[in-house]
């Protein structure tokens, strides 16, 4: 497929948001051109059309700029959702997930990595305060097999890669923790094929480079 004819995603490997936007366009068969920065290095074609420089960003074949996670898994399952991620009757307490995900337990999750940036509470303290999201992840995960139901949802891809963030600040610490279902969820998501995909190692995208297709 020409790169003129697809669209085009700004990504950086590990980081949670753009895991979930890079799940969103792999479980909506999106093909996109994929093009992988470092955020000490950013391109300047990725800046001129997203000036805050975050990632992920998707700019679209008609040239539309998406610069949220979120609204670009809402974008690609909307073209297409072959595997009913955006299931009608979970939708509205899927979006309230992901909302209190990326509202409340995103910012314990930042204190409890970088808990030496944040001094007004210990690194135990703030992990204790995203406990009581895991602990609602917990509970969801007791009734089914996935957050929302036996299927995956987009509540699933959305947190996620969140939960995995916050379990590799201390991986001994996270499995000590009383959450066996949300533990067994989480291996599960990083030994699931569509995840490995996703991480796919790549070289830093530069002008003139051969096209990435992703998902190839």
């Amino acid at each position: 497929m020409s790169s003129s004819l697809l669209h085009c995603l700004y990504s950086f490997r590990r980081c949670p948001y753009a895991m979930r936007a890079r799940l969103g366009l792999l479980f909506a068969e999106m093909p996109v051109a994929l093009r992988e920065i470092t955020l000490k290095n950013k391109p300047e074609p990725m800046l001129a059309i997203s000036p805050k420089g975050t990632v992920p960003v998707l700019q679209t074949s008609d040239g539309t700029v998406i610069e949220e996670s979120f609204d670009i898994m809402m974008w690609a399952l909307e073209h297409k959702d072959p595997h009913t991620l955006l299931d009608a009757d979970v939708l509205h307490q899927a979006n309230a997930l992901i909302k209190k995900n990326d509202n409340e337990f995103k910012q314990w999750l930042d204190r409890y990595k970088y808990a030496d940036r944040h001094l007004d509470m210990t690194q135990t303290e703030y992990r204790q305060r995203g406990e009581v999201f895991l602990q609602e992840l917990e509970t969801l995960l007791t009734q089914n097999t996935y957050l929302l139901g036996n299927n995956i949802t987009i509540a699933d891809i959305g947190i996620m890669p969140f939960v995995r963030q916050f379990a590799h600040v201390d991986r001994g610490v996270f499995y000590d923790l009383p959450y066996p279902k949300l533990q067994l969820w989480l291996k599960t998501w990083l030994a699931h094929p569509s995840f490995i995909q996703v991480m796919t190692k790549f070289q830093p995208w530069q002008e003139g480079d051969e096209v990435v297709v992703f998902p190839s």
